[in-house]
């Protein structure tokens, strides 16, 4: 186990960290489908039905996780283990008939619903309806094809408030949206994050002037047009490529073009499950990493002998099905080492969030967590996308809800506005608030409020005079 982890901090190939970070950002079912997808192509990967540990390789007798790896240690600390099992879904622990509303869709809703939740706080009334029309004009990818000209006469408003409408939209999450291009949806998400590396302005001009030669990679032809040196240029470019996104709209919907079906009836099976190592409530806690697969994938030995036999072309061919399925395997030890290490440090820390609730959340960054594994920013926001985790309460929720900073204020805000005498205004949200030593704005109550689907005091007093 120790060989293992010392290999994973090692400095990889380019080509072994390429498949690593694609396999690290998939989630159980579409790493299914990839490793489904590699073995028909591959004759030299083969998966096994049998029985093995993914962490210790240890043959396993019987069902259920390994007795080893998910033996207690004599401490406090949370039992983290890769596990054989494929992902299975957790009854809720009180039998409630009503398990199935507490629990996550597993398919992300509407991005346009998603923009139009960030933005309710910011748009004026008059900007709704443009707004609702410009995201649903957005093409797969998340750019807008058509000018904001002929969208300003198309909806019969002025071009000064269809720039401000995109502007805004541009700024929410996923960044970039309501763009012209790539280019223009680079340049926004560069102005957000110009603040995180000292070449922002190289990296500007390149987005700018030299976009093309960007594309090729042709960094000393950059530098000498841009007037800096190609060292500059060349960590611009790494800043560029690992944490901006050319097609905003494929980082919420994805990996692909294609869009998840919004489907509200479709829940989760876990990626990930946690539960209590015991019944005792001081036990510590069980992190089980599913498995996407039931089995042993590996290289098979009898393509590996028949290889060394092969001659011509044919031996050039089985060395490359060889090398491939080689380095399959590897990467997907790497991406397994990098979960449990990350879901160690993750429910040590959340402890509290996991089993008390949203008030207990901690505040980190993916920052802050990749410093302490001595890995990329963008390592563990691959690692955390499209990945889902069950409470022991038996809720399933997106593993980005441990990162959700602003959840703790929206959680005291539902609990405020839920046992109001009447109807409380956003501006005395705010003062409650400060009360409990938070303090923010009357804007991000309102944008809070919002996202957690509660009208204004005024729609909620007619609310209660109607029923």
């Amino acid at each position: 186990m120790l060989q293992v982890q010392e290999h994973s901090l090692r400095p990889l190939t380019t080509a072994h960290l390429a498949q690593t970070m694609t396999l690290l950002a998939l989630s159980n079912l579409e790493l299914r489908e990839t490793i489904q997808a590699e073995l028909a192509s591959n004759p030299a990967l083969e998966l096994l039905d049998e029985r093995v540990c993914p962490g210790c390789r240890r043959p396993l007798k019987r069902a259920g996780p390994c007795p080893k790896c998910s033996l207690r240690n004599g401490n406090d600390e949370p039992i983290v283990f890769l596990s054989p099992r494929e992902s299975i879904r957790k009854p809720r622990a009180s039998g409630d008939e009503d398990a199935l509303a507490d629990r996550e869709p597993a398919a992300p809703e509407d991005l346009s619903i998603h923009v139009m939740q960030q933005l309710a706080a910011e748009l004026q009334p008059e900007d709704r309806s443009l707004a609702a029309y410009v995201l649903s004009s957005l093409d797969e990818d998340g750019f807008l094809p058509d000018h904001p000209v002929m969208i300003a006469r198309t909806t019969r408003t002025m071009p000064s408030q269809v720039s401000r409408v995109l502007e805004l939209i541009s700024r929410a999450d996923p960044p970039g949206l309501a763009t012209e291009g790539p280019r223009q949806a680079l340049l926004v998400q560069l102005d957000l994050l110009q603040d995180m590396t000292p070449h922002s302005d190289v990296a500007r001009a390149m987005l700018e002037d030299t976009f093309s030669e960007l594309g090729r990679r042709e960094y000393d032809a950059i530098a000498k047009r841009l007037g800096t040196n190609s060292d500059k240029v060349r960590k611009a470019a790494e800043f560029i490529q690992q944490n901006l996104n050319p097609y905003p709209a494929r980082s919420y919907w994805g990996s692909g073009k294609h869009r998840a079906a919004a489907d509200p009836n479709v829940y989760h099976n876990p990626d990930i499950q946690i539960s209590q190592s015991t019944s005792d409530a001081e036990s510590p806690l069980q992190v089980e990493i599913f498995s996407p697969f039931r089995g042993w994938l590996r290289v098979n030995p009898l393509f590996r002998e028949a290889a060394k036999q092969s001659d011509g072309e044919a031996s050039e061919d089985w060395a490359q099905h060889l090398e491939r399925a080689a380095l399959f395997v590897k990467c997907l030890q790497q991406r397994n080492q990098t979960m449990r290490r990350m879901m160690k440090i993750l429910v040590t820390e959340q402890q509290g969030f996991i089993l008390n609730g949203p008030q207990h959340l901690i505040p980190m960054t993916r920052a802050k967590l990749a410093e302490r594994l001595e890995v990329h920013e963008s390592t563990i926001s691959r690692a955390v996308a499209h990945k889902s985790i069950a409470l022991p309460d038996g809720r399933i929720i997106p593993l980005a809800r441990f990162f959700d900073r602003s959840l703790p204020v929206r959680d005291r805000i539902r609990e405020i506005i839920k046992f109001e005498e009447k109807p409380l205004t956003d501006d005395k949200i705010v003062v409650v608030l400060r009360r409990d030593g938070i303090k923010v704005a009357r804007r991000t109550v309102a944008k809070y409020r919002s996202m957690e689907g509660i009208l204004p005091a005024r729609l909620r007093h007619k609310e209660e005079t109607v029923s």
